[in-house]
């Protein structure tokens, strides 16, 4: 096989064994062709590529200044098709086995005050070339704040999950693990008022003879919903209207506002664990650190004994 049908085997594996998610199974292919294409340059492949051939790769991703958690990526990435290569008996040894990783660094996510995401649910209501737009544009919002949803879970919700105006909506995650998570009163209310129009639009759809959508958040792309890109573009656009400093809003970031909230009101971590999909704790801990260092600039910026000037 050559290096792409060696790429597309894995992927197929990793799919149809461990129900790798798409996005996860796009980011190793990208992974994994440049470093193809990199061996290609070197006159060298995935058959033939030796432990020295890798670590040249990751000092080569260091000097095009790719970040230490892009090159701990694709290093991951690098390791799990020669450890299935090896499996296949298509390597008799796995040549980066023995690398140790850049690791990730130890940079807290960030996050948004209660004030700010305010800022951006006001936005939304305003923001939109039709009202239709403007209901739509809410409803995602309220949505992602009250539930902490991954963005491609929320911009793939099947409208059959909006059915009968629930009080929890039942979501599929990473790995196609289902999960439920409870809707906030303006949520609900945003979302059966979104659920309305969408469905009248969907009727008026389907008497000119067009299929409908079986998304909430309907789109004429390929995907049939709204894509990450598009949810991307249009959370930077509330952050400008709203008044928020575009390079802190991301849809990630509202994941996090949303479980820094609940624990900065009392929530623990396994109900926080459970609410994300996080399969491990550890990775719900670092909220924790959030909360600590927030409290600590609070202090530093507005306790008067944390002055210079006032204790001198």
């Amino acid at each position: 096989m050559n290096d792409l049908q060696w790429i597309a085997t894995f992927l197929d594996a990793q799919a149809a064994e461990l129900g790798a998610a798409k996005n996860t199974q796009e980011a190793y292919a990208r992974d994994l062709r440049d470093f193809a294409h990199w061996l290609a340059g070197q006159q060298n492949g995935l058959e033939t590529a030796s432990q020295e051939d890798v670590e040249n790769y990751l000092v080569f991703c260091d000097s095009q200044g790719l970040a230490q958690s892009t090159r701990a990526r694709k290093l991951s990435s690098i390791k799990q098709l020669y450890r299935f290569a090896f499996e296949e008996g298509w390597r008799g040894d796995n040549p980066a086995i023995r690398i140790k990783g850049p690791g990730r660094s130890k940079r807290l996510p960030k996050t948004l005050d209660v004030a700010e995401v305010d800022q951006l649910l006001q936005a939304a209501r305003a923001t939109g070339r039709t009202k239709e737009d403007r209901l739509r544009n809410t409803c995602l919002m309220e949505l992602l704040y009250a539930t902490g949803m991954r963005v491609t879970e929320l911009v793939s919700l099947p409208a059959s999950a909006a059915r009968g105006d629930p009080q929890m909506l039942l979501v599929l995650g990473k790995g196609g693990k289902e999960r439920m998570v409870p809707l906030s009163p303006d949520a609900r209310e945003a979302l059966q008022t979104w659920l309305a129009i969408r469905d009248k639009a969907q009727d008026e759809a389907l008497s000119k003879g067009k299929p409908p959508s079986r998304f909430l958040f309907p789109s004429r792309g390929k995907s049939g919903h709204v894509t990450r890109h598009w949810f991307h573009t249009l959370i930077k656009d509330l952050a400008v209207q709203g008044g928020v400093n575009p390079e802190k809003v991301t849809p990630h970031t509202l994941r996090h506002a949303f479980a820094t909230h609940l624990l900065a009101n009392g929530a623990d971590l396994r109900s926080i664990q459970t609410l994300l999909g996080h399969a491990d704790v550890a990775t719900t801990e670092i909220y924790t650190h959030v909360l600590d260092e927030r409290l600590r600039t609070l202090v530093t910026e507005h306790h008067p004994l944390a002055k210079s000037d006032k204790r001198s």
